[in-house]
């Protein structure tokens, strides 16, 4: 028989009563509460409250919100925006240029990431002609380096662009 087997074997001949209750955690429910909000960068703090509702964060595996009493979890960043909903239902907005979430279980969430601003800093026009420069060394006038870390900047100018109106 193999341990498998033996452990279900074994966890059906106890008791009902004995048996713990199994405990099933659905969809995060909206709840009273608020998020513990922290937003770091390696030098300063641009962002810390108690009084979050709800953030969307841009994960690596999609776009997710985190209310309070959200289900653990440490989400890697992608480049993109995070949209913090405060009590009064007030939003702010900061581009991060990818980073970690960690969700802890008492409604509290650290957001970690190298770079990170406020959305309304960004100019549109100074946006499109980085986009530019970026596309030229891109496209091959440049050593591999210079290629790949152009790629990666044009990247995340994209995601930016696209935030910035």
């Amino acid at each position: 028989m193999n341990s498998f087997r033996f452990a279900r074997s074994a966890m059906r001949a106890t008791p009902a009563m004995f048996r713990a209750p199994i405990q099933r955690r659905g969809y995060a429910e909206a709840v009273s509460e608020n998020i513990k909000l922290s937003l770091t960068l390696p030098h300063k703090v641009i962002y810390r409250s108690t009084g979050v509702t709800q953030v969307n964060l841009p994960a690596a595996s999609g776009e997710m919100g985190v209310l309070a009493n959200h289900v653990p979890s440490i989400e890697q960043l992608q480049p993109g925006v995070v949209e913090i909903i405060e009590e009064g239902g007030a939003t702010k907005q900061f581009f991060l240029s990818g980073g970690f979430a960690v969700v802890q279980p008492d409604s509290q969430l650290s957001i970690n990431a190298v770079e990170g601003y406020a959305l309304e800093d960004f100019s549109a026009e100074a946006i499109r002609s980085q986009i530019a420069e970026a596309q030229k060394i891109a496209s091959g006038s440049g050593s591999e380096l210079d290629i790949a870390e152009a790629k990666i900047e044009l990247e995340v100018l994209e995601t930016l662009q696209a935030h910035v109106k």
